[in-house]
């Protein structure tokens, strides 16, 4: 089947031409035509299958051909309104839509937290048919009565168990609440949990259900592993694993932001290209590291799971979990980076003895054991932190004896020592007696001059 069957507008046909699409993926196949007519739909795939142009390129197909309502005055109402759960999925959404309808007259804009909403107003009052929004700065705009839903036609949640982990199901149920009741609702998951199936239930109406994978299952392209690895070992076990060139460009996955800086630290000084992605970072900030990320510059990107999600580089060759995620189904997202459009890919997992329950759980969520691997390559002996501060070779001083075997004069010493010396107050400040409490006052002492 070709996109030009599928009963696209010319203009997103046009721009699907200068992309080089002729073939919908097999989600797009089955999506394209129900939105296109109207229905509400209830998508089931991987991250990877090309879910989003399976409802950009009908959303804009219809927004073309349909009239624009010009008896009200004032700028355009957005007509579609598109969820997405982090920031790098709204703005990838956002540069779809661009993509594909850079020969349509529609306008669109992106609107997440973390910068200035300055700009997201202006950009509201010019007018705007397609608003793709996360739900907290969405939320935001709301209560400030800064944004206008009432022209929404098209409502879009994509990720939405994602949504759900992150704990935006009341928002996006408050979100549905304000919006037009009869219109168009298409949600898209990666995996089917209750809860989604319950937020599916009271959202949509006859739903056109389509899916092109079991739900929480891995891609069948990837070749998966696990190491079976004591913590200390693990980075030295990474270095090993990323330093051969056919890993050519490669995410590393761990559970803390901090546990990612630390990570990226220790590659840098081993020699090994490396930059990190987390919330701690500012948006202009994640932007620089994914285009670094995406140009080559930067050969390993280690990440949290907020790049698990909407995180679309083309090429990725490994996925590594230096920790394996808690929630069991985030193991599928997280692999899902790589083996990518029918392409394969390497997944690569690091498990300590603490982690063999989360092991446990992704096995049963995915329906197979993993191959593990117990013989580990020839390391490095994991290095021993320094001591902070070494105790000196030589015998404490007399001034400093006496200094340590009074409690008084040792807490003022240890506040008010100036380079090795006490300040004067120190010295005249009473040995005896209670000590004035932090918020105590103290008699104003004339001075002579």
């Amino acid at each position: 089947m070709q996109f030009s069957a599928l009963s696209l507008s010319p203009s997103v046909l046009r721009a699907l031409a200068d992309e080089g699409y002729e073939t919908p993926t097999p989600i797009q196949a089955q999506a394209i035509r129900p939105v296109q007519e109207g229905r509400d739909l209830l998508g089931c795939a991987q991250t990877g299958t090309g879910k989003t142009a399976a409802f950009a390129l009908p959303i804009l197909s219809r927004l073309t051909s349909a009239p624009v309502d010009k008896s009200r005055r004032g700028p355009v109402l957005p007509r579609v309104l598109v969820l997405a759960p982090t920031r790098e999925l709204a703005v990838q959404i956002g540069e779809s839509f661009a993509a594909y309808g850079r020969h349509t007259h529609l306008a669109h804009t992106t609107i997440y937290g973390g910068v200035s909403q300055m700009h997201q107003e202006r950009a509201l009052r010019r007018g705007m048919d397609i608003v793709v929004a996360t739900p907290g700065r969405l939320m935001d705009l709301m209560e400030q009565k800064v944004i206008n839903l009432s022209g929404i036609q098209v409502l879009v949640l994509d990720e939405a168990d994602r949504m759900l982990d992150m704990g935006f199901i009341q928002p996006i149920r408050r979100i549905a609440a304000a919006l037009p009741s009869d219109r168009q609702t298409v949600m898209f998951s990666a995996t089917m949990p209750r809860e989604i199936v319950r937020l599916a239930d009271s959202l949509l109406r006859d739903p056109v259900r389509v899916s092109v994978a079991p739900p929480a299952s891995a891609p069948v392209r990837i070749e998966q592993s696990v190491y079976m690895v004591p913590r200390a070992s693990k980075q030295a076990l990474l270095e090993h694993l990323v330093r051969p060139a056919a890993v050519a460009r490669a995410i590393v996955f761990t559970k803390t932001k901090h546990g990612a800086d630390r990570v990226c630290k220790k590659l840098h000084q081993a020699g090994i290209s490396a930059d990190a992605i987390h919330g701690g970072r500012a948006q202009n900030q994640r932007r620089r590291t994914l285009d670094g990320f995406r140009s080559g510059r930067c050969r390993v990107l280690v990440a949290t799971d907020v790049a698990a999600r909407g995180l679309d580089v083309d090429g990725i060759t490994h996925v590594f979990n230096f920790d394996l995620p808690i929630e069991a189904d985030g193991y599928v997202h997280r692999i899902g980076r790589t083996g990518r459009a029918g392409a394969g890919g390497v997944a690569i997992s690091f498990c300590d003895h603490e982690e063999r329950g989360c092991l446990r759980d992704i096995e049963r969520l995915i329906g197979a054991p993993i191959p593990a691997i117990t013989r580990l390559p020839a390391l490095p002996p994991p290095t021993s932190h320094p001591t902070p501060h070494p105790t000196p070779s030589h015998a404490p001083s007399r001034a400093h004896a006496s200094a340590a075997s009074s409690p008084v004069r040792s807490g003022s010493a240890a506040f008010e020592r100036r380079g090795g010396a006490l300040t004067a107050e120190a010295k005249s400040r009473p040995t005896s007696g209670r000590a004035p409490g932090r918020f105590s006052k103290r008699p104003a002492t004339r001075r002579s001059r």
